[in-house]
């Protein structure tokens, strides 16, 4: 049976926020959202609105496209930039997230220039 895109979408924020070494709280905290809230996305039982998948992409330093990919392995090749963490606090994930931001721009930059 095919997965909605609700599923989806909730499987690869939880493979990307683990990846990452994230917690549910350190994401929904950085997407201003109560953790149960968040919990819903992960377990596709609710619909992200866009704005909150942009800053989600953002924050995995992935291609919003990323969220929406159906094969597992493409979403755990596909990162950018991962690196685990433990403990951070709400500017910690702001930082973390300008750093994504910046290193995904590098990487589309060089795929245009070349």
């Amino acid at each position: 049976m095919k997965n909605s895109m609700k599923e989806i979408i909730g499987r690869n924020l939880r493979i990307l926020r683990e990846e990452s070494g994230f917690t549910q709280e350190n994401v929904a905290e950085y997407l201003n959202i109560g953790r149960s809230a968040y919990a819903n996305y992960e377990a596709g039982e609710r619909e992200m609105p866009l704005e909150i998948l942009e800053k989600a992409a953002v924050l995995f330093g992935c291609e919003l496209s990323l969220l929406f990919e159906e094969d597992q392995e493409a979403v755990k090749t596909e990162l950018s930039c991962a690196f685990r963490a433990n403990n951070l606090s709400a500017s910690d994930m702001q930082e973390v997230s300008a750093f994504k931001k910046i290193v995904l721009n590098y990487l589309k930059m060089e795929r245009l220039l070349s």
